[in-house]
């Protein structure tokens, strides 16, 4: 079976294959290639680890998603994809094959894994999941239920309305249907553009996947097969915005402990009156640069605890064994004023052990409305509002996802978890429809069919703005599309002007900026002095609100973790909803009159210099910085990000934080226009472009068109596309994940297994010829270091002898480990049955017995880790390549080191299993006492 691959003008993968599954292993080849920094960033994200390379700055990062059990739920609704659907399942794993297989050619392209020391690792069949889950793990805005209670805590109950909006780390989108009867085809046209953090290489990849089944164009999340959000399979076209929908909840916890050191027990109150047992064990995070840092995970019934701190930073252990103690108990009473108790979370994919990807194939095979609509009863992660159209007069607008049924508190704020009335009872169904009113459907966050599913919806202005916009006509066209995801009216000015206007007593210099800002268009142009000067303005009265000392109560964030920073910062919170702050009948005795015309004063008196662009520029999120923009190589001058029209409330939603910085660190993640009668009308662009390999011809090729709002059209004729040069893949019929098939690379000798070790490089295993290896093993195994290794004074003739014998056996064989083309290690396996060591204990089906000697470092420094990581290569050799069930070793009692490393790997010693204050028991055999260890496959 083969695959192919091609590329339009702007380096946009087309792919071609012979099915489904071969499409997948090319999809995640051609991914790998084009973005293999990106995706193995996110793949680290997703374990928890990339503090390992990216330093203290991701440590935050890493803490939440191993309290979070991020890798382990993945883990689970892999798992629970292949029982439920193993088609899908198997269409993930050729993804991983494909991207296992494109990762070494991708992270040699790839500048920044030499910058940061950073090799490649191997995909498991569920980090697909685990990405998906780290990239939409905050889209619920769940952090905002923290900040509702300092709220309560702090101003009562009444001021957490006067600063609902959305929140900082939620992301918005806008999105639009018009139907045929308002468009010059006849037939109707979906356009919109997803609002998320921008990142460079950006979060949406533009493809085309192409096979017999199914022919689609769309946006892709690199890193997770198919095209979930937006795509076009040349009948029926869909997208998605935020539902802003609440699903998921927080639990304060009761805890109490028993037991000293590793072997703590914890225990969590429940609902019942009753301690019920949770989970726990300690996870260390390595840091580049720094020490590492243990991370306590913990579980409850509930879920994940995520916060196990109190609001002053202390961090919660309990009664110790026999003392009952609860952590942060508070008021005897309990309830919600129980503040200092760890924080639990629930959420669908980890109560359903289901991410929704069971609705990915449905969707790509989609011809007609009524599939997507069938497709996304099956959606979970995030809760999305669907917009889609066919060529045959079918619509849809509906919500789809997961959310669970409880009480309304739950909603709002962190509940007790030892109070009744907090459980979830199923899920809400079925999820609401939306209408298309007039022949238009528009959605941007706000109220809507999800009303009744969220607590905290965005402002009214862009969908008011672009239902005002589509209403004018009734001949759209796709091409025609582009100017409204470039509109910067900004309604949310109103409040402020308003109150600007009835000010009197002003300087002559604030009356002169006064008539500047009442003369205004309120268009948030880059080339307007006046949106330069609203901006100011608005900047001082933000500043000026969030110092007052009626809000100083907010002014502190309680000491929670660092990643929910951003939604617990005041003067944040104040600028997102300075529109509601302004117009509330009361404010805690705030003159906000007095505040306003203090900001005006204090502008007037230092008039921004420029125009609203020279401030308000491009922030992307960059996992290491970009020498070509922060000026950091050396002699260079920083040729900086853009500037930029718009503002958050503008449909054109290039998001700053007012009054901290005009910086955009928020925006279209892409912009699409799907043209429903004519797919090769359709257009696309995102912020940068398809690679993001650093000074590729389409690394920022799309930046222009982007800034400019002009898209790229969508091609599907084969014939204007070029094929991509040694691209034409032949997949073994055997998964490479794991390998289990030899592999021949440039005429060496067959390996039996191979995987890239993080940290290390690429690991072969191949059988030891011993007439071309004796000028390795003899110096090896003759070497004080390889002493219990027994061959210490053996000829060269003995040892060739040896491993000849060896190779003639059925019981016995002899591998040598080559890490990026240098012998490593030398590693043999017996049958135990067939060996001596079979009188020392009982022999099970399925054990296997396992020697290694690490060879010298070629340079005669080793590196960190390099035993351990050789070591796990061997044993996913055995148990999954060989399929074998335990793996037993035997080391010389006096090899103190090897016990120990083995033991990190997760080895028991036996028999029986021993306690570190009882001495190691010995089996004695002819040549030495040894000490038998076990590693069992689960």
């Amino acid at each position: 079976m083969t695959a192919e691959i091609y590329r339009d003008a702007w380096g946009v993968p087309h792919l071609r294959a012979d099915d489904a599954l071969e499409l997948a292993r090319a999809q995640g080849l051609a991914t790998a290639h084009d973005r293999a920094w990106q995706i193995e960033v996110e793949r680290h994200r997703a374990r928890g680890t990339s503090a390992a390379f990216l330093g203290a700055d991701a440590l935050a990062w890493d803490r939440f998603a191993r309290q979070a059990l991020l890798d382990d739920t993945a883990r689970r609704c892999f798992a629970a994809l292949e029982r439920r659907d193993p088609e899908t399942a198997d269409w993930v794993l050729a993804y991983v094959d494909g991207v296992n297989q494109g990762l070494p050619e991708g992270a040699r392209r790839a500048p920044e894994f030499d910058a940061v020391g950073l090799v490649p690792g191997r995909w498991e069949p569920w980090t697909p999941l685990g990405v998906w889950l780290a990239t939409h793990i905050l889209f619920a805005g769940f952090p905002a239920k923290l900040w509702r209670e300092e709220v309560v805590r702090r101003l009562g109950p009444d001021a957490v309305a006067l600063f609902a909006t959305d929140g900082p780390g939620t992301s918005g989108s806008n999105g639009w249907l018009v139907t045929g009867e308002r468009t010059a085809t006849g037939q109707p046209v979906i356009a919109g553009d997803p609002h998320r953090f921008i990142e460079a290489p950006g979060v949406y990849q533009q493809v085309r996947l192409s096979c017999p089944e199914f022919d689609v164009v769309g946006l892709a999340v690199p890193g997770v097969p198919g095209i979930a959000h937006f795509g076009h399979t040349g009948t029926v076209a869909w997208a998605i915005t935020n539902a802003m929908a609440d699903y998921q909840d927080l639990y304060r916890e009761r805890l109490r402990w028993s037991g000293d050191g590793e072997e703590r027990l914890v225990e969590a109150l429940g609902p019942d009156g009753k301690w019920h047992a949770a989970s726990r064990h300690v996870e260390t995070v390595e840091v580049a640069g720094a020490d590492p840092v243990e991370v306590e995970v913990i579980e409850t019934e509930r879920g994940p605890v995520i916060i196990n701190t109190d609001v002053n930073g202390h961090a919660h252990r309990g009664g110790g064994a026999g003392e009952g103690g609860r952590a942060g108990e508070g008021d005897e009473e309990g309830g919600g004023e129980d503040r200092n108790g760890p924080i639990s979370l629930r959420h669908p994919p980890r109560v359903r052990e289901d991410l929704g990807f069971s609705s990915l194939l449905p969707l790509l095979r989609a011809r007609r409305v009524a599939d997507v609509d069938r497709a996304l009863d099956d959606w979970a992660e995030p809760v999305n509002v669907v917009q889609a159209a066919d060529t045959e007069g079918g619509l849809l607008h509906r919500v789809a996802g997961r959310v669970p049924v409880r009480d309304p508190l739950n909603g709002t704020r962190i509940v007790a978890a030892w109070e009744p009335g907090h459980e979830w009872h199923g899920w809400y169904a079925p999820m609401p429809r939306g209408t298309v009113d007039d022949g238009i459907a528009v959605m941007a966050n706000q109220r809507g069919p999800a009303t009744p599913l969220g607590v905290e919806f965005a402002p009214p202005h862009r969908a008011a703005r672009l239902r005002t916009l589509l209403d004018a006509r009734s001949d759209w066209r796709a091409a025609d599309m582009a100017a409204l995801h470039m509109d910067t009216h900004l309604a949310s000015a109103a409040p402020l002007l308003d109150r600007l206007a009835v000010l009197d007593g002003l300087s002559p210099a604030a009356a002169a900026l006064r008539g500047h800002l009442l003369r205004w268009d309120r268009h948030m142009a880059a080339d307007s002095t006046e949106a330069a000067l609203y901006a100011a303005v608005r900047s001082a009265v933000v500043r000026r609100l969030a110092a007052h000392p009626a809000l100083s109560p907010l002014t502190e964030p309680p000491q929670y973790p660092e990643v929910f920073r951003p939604w617990l910062a005041l003067l944040p919170r104040v600028a997102f909803a300075l529109e509601s702050l302004l117009t509330a009948e009361k404010l805690y005795g705030i003159d906000r009159a007095e505040v306003v015309r203090a900001a005006v004063e204090e502008v007037a008196g230092d008039l921004p210099k420029g125009v609203w662009g020279d401030t308000h520029r491009l922030a992307p999120w960059r996992a290491v910085p970009d020498p070509a923009y922060d000026g950091s190589e050396p002699g260079s001058e920083p040729v900086g990000e853009p500037g930029l029209s718009g503002d958050h409330d503008c449909v054109l939603c290039t998001s700053a934080v007012p009054g901290l910085t005009d910086r955009a660190a928020r925006g279209p993640a892409a912009r699409y226009v799907w043209d429903v009668a004519r797919r090769e009308d359709s257009f696309w662009v995102v912020p940068f472009g398809t690679s993001g390999v650093p000074g590729s011809p389409h690394h920022r090729d799309q930046l222009p068109l982007w800034l400019a709002g002009e898209l790229a059209p969508v091609v599907t004729d084969w014939n204007l596309l070029s094929k991509e040069q040694g691209t034409t893949m032949t997949t073994p019929t055997t998964p490479t994940t794991p390998n289990a098939y030899p592999i021949t690379i440039g005429g060496e000798r067959a390996a039996v297994h191979e995987e890239v070790v993080e940290g290390l490089g690429t690991v072969r295993i191949v059988p030891v010829d011993a007439e071309a290896d004796l000028d390795v093993l003899h110096p090896w195994v003759t070497a004080e270091r390889a002493r219990f290794w027994g061959m210490g004074g053996f000829t060269r003739e003995q040892v060739l002898e040896t491993y000849r014998h060896l190779g003639s056996l059925d019981t016995h064989h002899a591998f040598l480990a080559v890490l990026d083309g240098e012998p490593a290690a030398l590693f043999q396996t017996y049958e135990p049955e067939a060996d001596r060591v079979s009188e020392c204990y009982e022999v099970q089906p399925g054990d296997i017995g396992v020697h290694l000697l690490i060879g010298p470092a070629p340079d005669g420094v080793g590196r960190p880790g390099h035993s351990t990581a050789l070591l796990t290569a061997f044993t996913t050799y055995v148990l999954r390549v060989l399929d074998r069930r335990r793996v037993v070793v035997e080391p010389d009692l006096r090899n103190e080191k090897a016990i120990a490393r083995l033991i990190r790997q997760g080895f028991v010693l036996g028999p029986p299993i021993v306690l570190p204050e009882i001495d190691l028991p010995e089996i004695h055999l002819p040549e030495k006492k040894a000490q038998l260890a076990f590693l069992v496959r689960e």
